[in-house]
């Protein structure tokens, strides 16, 4: 916030407010406002004592969920001033709190104009005056109350004390006229809704804004003494005290006046009073105190927003006066708004939507804290105990739908301003100028899904390229960035790396300088990627260091990319066969994909003359990992805006020179992958054939061959012959099993699915056969039971009998002993088998090791 010296420089320092001055003053005036004393009465008789409870309940519920939440934010931070719009803006970013500040702002300045024109039209009706008066009287009004605002906050809230001592004494002498005339029978006659009454969401649409002021002390969060006390004190003891009133002021309706006087006069609570005189003093000092607390609300609102420098052309609001920085300037704008609504007389609409957009507060307040709750990051440390951020969730629900109950119109109108303006400030301010939650929710996010993916088995359809870029000069990293950009799309990942050589202190100011180099040219080049910088004392120690290590969990990359002609396409593939063998070698074997990027200036500037549908992208295709990796990377390439409206032609050598049959074979291949491309049969693939085919091509891949260290073309002789008759090259080796018409079926999910189904069968036979043991043993020993009894009296033969039966009974036992034995057996192998499949999807053993083809 911006700090004014005057104060300071003269001594004085600034005098900030308490609890009870601060929130709790200008909370509970506002909410016992002109809907307790002309609307309550009202409620009761048209909806009946139990839908009034019931409305009553279901209000002060978002008043005490959204309670909940600021309580939590607000002893979570130290809250500056703005009240909802610092609190939403610090968690939720500055889109939604500067959209929200915004009309905040113009809610409570336009609310001003709204509480003195119902203060000015209780006067006159008093008087019998005009709605012109009524308005005058209004605009006088908005003028005293001008000038207490412009004198700070010290005044002001003088001014509350005098109104809380009226409101006091008006309640009082409600209910202790209330009190006296007590009739049980005409509380049980208003139990029930009148016979003419409008309808429950209608009356809960009366009344709600009789609850929408216990933010108003959030407002003057940047005048406190102890703002992350004071708030939630304050505001817990406003609402508290205001539910209190409430429901008493209730039962007291509906037990003193008939349900006929309560839905006709508004001013029924001069009925019951046991002083009418103090209920219009009342009325009066709800109306103005309401509109006081909107005075000091709005401009502080505004020049937290001003501050923070979101609207440039509300800069200069952000200037306060004297040590208070009391925000004049911002109360002359809330004056001016004040007066325009006023004279505008009819407001009906823009009420509506001014109630929507302090319920969208309170919705957005509650969610801001439940996206910090869910976001579970360590900084998150509310002192207040009572927290829970269910209650946060339920309360932004709740505020979702009042709106809907009570004007669905209003609310798409106010939805909409707010989503306008939440476009405006994503397009027009450049980056976040405060830390807010939702790196935190990000990073839980990514934890969360990171989590969920190392449970899940991999599938060759998962497949997507995860790219690790080598460079090393500045002048052709933006093209190799551009160029990887293409290959991952929208899919997969870049991470841009430099290895650097250094040793001691020196090694990591060359690694920091490094680092620095990359993030500025990522930034220029405007592709999404990540650097990475690892120090080494060679070339040769850290890189093989740095693929092993590279990755987080079951994110890893899979492909290398580098231009041809660098340093590190020496160091990879140096003339020195032990260099290249050991680089190579140890790339392939930890299943990295190579791709060798040779590109000239004038090849570049070519493709970008080029019309887009004019480019041509040549795959040379063979049958292998190499070749289906060349053809997916192709198909990938086309979905890029850059060459999406590209032809892609799929260019494959003669098989057993029939050409009609190889081109119908690479026709199902590429149908089985579903990739639409040319397809054409060249007589070879020798190097004057690739040049012939494909010198008038934008993009050619071909298949990366190695000899004798060296990289070569399929002939074997060098490449760099062939590369200069070609435009741009990616020359390609797959180090993994690229399938492209794997089934979900396939693969470590297929082979788990099956081995937990023959495991259940498996289990099924032991049972089966566990169950046929136990039926011979009660076979055995009923035969044993029919011997025994037999044995006095039956002659030989039957004994004999009974005997053969007993061992033909044992017989069946014992082979169904071993088959039972088997079968647990195979339930212990079946066992060990998924838990072996499981293991391996684990720790990632299910990606074969590669063979260059």
């Amino acid at each position: 916030m911006q700090n004014t010296q005057e104060g300071l420089e003269k001594g004085q320092p600034a005098k900030k407010l308490g609890t009870f001055a601060g929130v709790f003053t200008p909370s509970i005036l506002t909410i016992l406002g002109i809907i307790l004393f002309m609307r309550l009465g009202y409620v009761v008789g048209a909806a009946g004592l139990w839908q009034a409870l019931l409305i009553l309940f279901i209000a002060n519920s978002i008043s005490v969920l959204t309670s909940i939440s600021l309580s939590a934010i607000a002893t979570n931070l130290t809250v500056r001033g703005g009240g909802d719009y610092y609190l939403i803006s610090r968690t939720l970013g500055l889109e939604f709190g500067g959209a929200l500040g915004l009309v905040l702002f113009l809610a409570q300045a336009v609310s001003i104009g709204f509480y003195c024109m119902g203060f000015g039209e209780v006067v006159a009706g008093l008087f019998g005056a005009s709605h012109v008066a009524a308005q005058l009287i209004a605009l006088l009004a908005i003028s005293g109350l001008f000038i207490l605002a412009w004198k700070g906050a010290d005044w002001a809230t003088r001014f509350q004390y005098v109104v809380m001592v009226i409101l006091g004494l008006a309640l009082l002498s409600f209910f202790v006229g209330g009190l006296q005339s007590w009739n049980s029978h005409l509380l049980n006659q208003n139990w029930t809704p009148a016979a003419d009454s409008p309808g429950f969401w209608v009356l809960f649409a009366v009344f709600f804004p009789a609850v929408t002021g216990f933010t108003q002390g959030v407002s003057m969060s940047g005048d406190l003494e102890e703002p992350g006390k004071s708030l939630p004190l304050g505001t817990f003891l406003a609402v508290g005290v205001s539910i209190l009133v409430y429901f008493a002021a209730a039962f007291i309706f509906a037990g003193n006046l008939p349900q006929e006087a309560l839905t006709v006069d508004y001013l029924a609570m001069n009925r019951v009073a046991f002083i009418s005189l103090l209920i219009s003093v009342g009325v009066f000092a709800a109306t103005l105190s309401s509109a006081m607390a909107s005075f000091l609300g709005a401009p502080r609102i505004l020049q937290s927003l001003a501050s923070d420098k979101i609207f440039p052309f509300l800069n200069f609001f952000a200037k306060g006066a004297g040590p208070q920085n009391n925000p004049q300037r911002a109360v002359l704008l809330a004056g001016v708004i004040a007066v325009a609504t006023v004279a505008l007389g009819d407001l009906n609409l823009i009420a509506g939507v001014v109630a929507m957009f302090f319920l969208i507060s309170y919705g957005l307040l509650n969610y801001a804290t439940y996206f910090e709750a869910r976001a579970a990051s360590p900084s998150f440390r509310p002192r207040f105990k009572w927290f829970n951020q269910h209650a946060s969730l339920a309360g932004a629900l709740v505020c979702l739908a009042a709106m809907l109950a009570i004007d669905w119109k209003s609310g798409a109108l106010a939805v909409a301003v707010l989503f306008i303006l939440y476009q405006y400030l994503q397009h027009t301010v450049p980056q976040s100028r405060w830390a807010d939650s939702r790196r935190s929710y990000h990073l839980q996010q990514v934890r969360e899904n990171l989590l969920k993916i190392s449970r899940e088995p991999e599938h060759p359809r998962d497949w997507r390229p995860q790219i690790l870029a080598y460079s090393d000069s500045r002048e052709r990293r933006k093209r190799l960035l551009m160029f990887s950009n293409w290959l991952v799309g929208k899919s997969g990942l870049t991470t841009l790396v430099r290895v650097v050589e250094g040793r001691g202190a020196q090694r990591s100011l060359k690694k920091h300088e490094a680092e620095n180099e990359l993030y500025k040219d990522i930034v220029d080049s405007g592709v999404p990627a990540f650097p990475l910088v690892v120090a080494a004392t060679t070339f040769e120690i850290g890189n093989p260091l740095l693929l092993q290590a590279f990755g987080f969990g079951p994110l890893k990359a899979n492909t290398l990319l580098l231009n041809f002609h660098s340093s590190y396409s020496q160091q990879f593939f140096s003339e020195q066969r032990n260099n290249f063998g050991r680089n190579l070698r140890a790339a392939l074997r930890l299943g990295y994909n190579l791709v060798v990027l040779d590109g000239q200036d004038d090849e570049w500037s070519h493709i970008d003359a080029l019309a887009a549908e004019s480019r041509r992208v040549d795959v040379w295709y063979q049958s292998g990992n190499s070749g289906s990796l060349m053809l997916l990377l192709g198909h990938l390439l086309t979905r890029t805006e850059y060459w999406q409206q590209a032809q892609l032609r799929v260019v494959t050598p003669v098989q057993n020179d029939d050409r009609e049959a190889t081109q119908e074979t690479l026709k199902k291949e590429l149908e089985l992958a579903r990739i639409e491309a040319v397809i054409d049969v060249a007589d070879d693939c020798r190097a004057a054939t690739v040049v012939q085919n494909s010198a008038d091509a934008s993009l050619v891949l071909l298949p990366l061959h190695l000899k004798g260290g060296q990289i070569v073309d399929s002939e074997g002789g060098m490449v760099e012959r062939l590369l200069q008759q070609l435009p741009l090259v990616a020359l390609v080796v797959a180090a993994q099993e690229i399938d492209l018409d794997a089934e979900p079926e396939e693969g470590v999910a297929g082979l788990l699915a099956e081995a937990e189904d023959a495991l259940t069968a498996a289990r099924s036979r032991l049972q089966k056969a566990d169950k046929e043991v136990q039926e011979q043993n009660q076979l055995i020993e009923a035969s044993l039971e029919k011997m025994l009894a037999a044995s006095e009296e039956s002659d030989n033969q039957t004994l004999a009998n009974i005997h053969a039966e007993l061992h033909q009974l044992r017989s069946q036992l014992d082979k169904m002993t071993r088959h039972s034995a088997k079968a647990e057996v195979k339930v212990e192998h079946e066992k060990l088998r998924v838990e072996r499949l499981r293991e391996e999807h684990r720790l990632g053993a299910s990606s074969p090791e590669g063979k260059m083809d």
